[in-house]
């Protein structure tokens, strides 16, 4: 029913969490990023971005047309919308999830990146931005780490697709330069959240078509990082 357009990178790892979590039908069409297939003309006729992920659901509920989305936190509200599940009908809690989704999205996102690109891709050391941005990491790890002082979720206290959306961007602390031991509800909330089966199930899946940890070679440099603007 739903084709994910697919490369498990933090964003592309959100979507397949939620759609292992509803049992939704679903096929990956990978889209290696490092070898610039972000790039061709079919895949920027749904992601004009040239970004990670991007859906078709074949059977959208108007019953038209297969229906494109793209960005990762509009595809987890479309999803969220299409199945009933993971953001609440009332009001005030559905406000609550949509606050943390673009938190994430407006910065933990943005400012971890930066902080993976500096530390680990720059092709030069740069003290003032590796500082920083494992600093505001490190505040925002703290403002989420206040949040769920009071919560047992992101959100408030069920699962929602807010905890979906940040939960990928804490998987590679180690690489931004943290330490969960500093934020110890943080910690408690990741490791609830990294042993749920359906997390245990996209993360397989993406292991499958890219194990982590393999060196990052000098044409995926091009192709993500050095690539002209056309």
């Amino acid at each position: 029913m739903i084709d994910v357009h697919y490369w498990p990178t933090p964003n592309g790892h959100k979507i397949t969490m939620f759609l292992e979590e509803v049992g939704l039908d679903y096929t990956i069409k990978p889209v290696n990023i490092g070898k610039g297939e972000q790039f061709e003309a079919d895949f920027l006729k749904i992601s004009p971005n040239n970004r990670m992920p991007a859906i078709v659901d074949n059977a959208p509920a108007d019953g038209g047309a297969p229906l494109s989305v793209f960005e990762s936190g509009a595809i987890l509200q479309y999803l969220a919308e299409k199945t009933g599940k993971f953001l609440p009908t009332m009001l005030r809690e559905r406000v609550v999830v949509n606050e943390w989704l673009f938190w994430q999205m407006a910065g933990l996102g943005p400012m971890a990146g930066q902080n993976h690109h500096f530390n680990r891709y720059a092709p030069e050391k740069i003290a003032y931005a590796i500082e920083r941005y494992e600093r505001e990491t490190r505040r925002l790890y703290r403002v989420l780490d206040k949040q769920l002082a009071a919560h047992e979720f992101v959100a408030g206290a069920s699962y929602s697709i807010a905890d979906m959306a940040v939960y990928p961007w804490i998987v590679p602390y180690e690489a931004q330069h943290q330490d969960l031991n500093d934020t110890p509800q943080l910690k408690r909330w990741f490791e609830a959240i990294r042993d749920r089966p359906a997390t245990v199930r996209a993360y397989e899946k993406g292991e499958a078509i890219s194990p982590s940890g393999q060196p990052l070679s000098e044409e995926a440099r091009r192709n993500l990082f050095q690539r002209p603007v056309d």
